[in-house]
C-alpha cells in the first residue's frame, strides 16, 4: 500500500465500512478520487469492510462502470448500438485504432487516449457517434474522426 494516498477514502469507509450492501457506492467513490480502482484500495477497502478481496474483484469486474487500471485524457467510448453499427461503427472503430495504435480498453502509451466500446450511447439519430469526456460526435465518417482525434493531440 504504497503507491496511493488511502486516507483519500478513509472519509467513505468511515461512513460505510459497516453498512450492508454498501460495496458498490464505495467503489464508486473510490473511483472518483483515484479515476480507477487501484489494487491497493481494493485490499484496504478488504481490510476495512472484512469483505473478501476476491468477492470485491467479482463486483468490479462484473459492473461495466468499475475500471481497474487508469484510463487517458480522452476517454473515448464508441457506441455499438443497432443504429451505430448499422451506419458504420465497425469502420470508426478501425479507423481508431488505426490512428491510435490501441484497441477496446485499451490506453495509448503516452495516456492520452483510452478507447472503450460501449452497448448505447442513447444518440441513435446521431450515428454513428462517440463521447469523449461527455462530449458528443455525431455522424462520424473515417476523416471526421481523424480530424477529432488530431485537434484533440494538438491541443496538448
Amino acid at each position: 500500500m504504497n503507491n496511493i494516498d488511502l486516507s483519500q477514502i478513509d472519509s467513505v469507509l468511515n461512513s460505510l465500512a459497516d453498512e450492508k450492501g454498501s460495496l458498490i457506492t464505495i467503489l464508486q467513490k473510490t473511483q472518483d478520487c483515484y479515476g480507477f480502482l487501484p489494487e491497493d484500495a481494493i485490499r484496504y477497502i478488504s481490510e476495512r469492510t472484512g469483505i473478501a478481496e476476491s468477492e470485491i474483484m467479482g463486483v468490479a469486474t462484473f459492473y461495466t462502470q468499475f475500471r481497474l487500471t487508469p484510463v487517458g485524457k480522452y476517454l473515448i467510448m464508441l457506441c455499438q448500438g443497432t443504429a451505430c453499427h448499422v451506419n458504420g461503427s465497425e469502420i470508426i472503430l478501425q479507423t481508431i485504432k488505426d490512428e491510435l495504435g490501441i484497441d477496446d480498453g485499451e490506453t495509448t502509451s503516452d495516456g492520452l487516449f483510452s478507447l472503450k466500446c460501449v452497448a448505447c450511447l442513447g444518440c441513435c439519430s446521431l450515428s454513428p457517434v462517440m463521447m469523449i469526456n461527455g462530449d458528443t460526435y455525431g455522424s462520424l465518417t473515417p476523416d471526421k474522426t481523424k480530424k477529432i482525434l488530431k485537434e484533440l493531440k494538438e491541443a496538448e
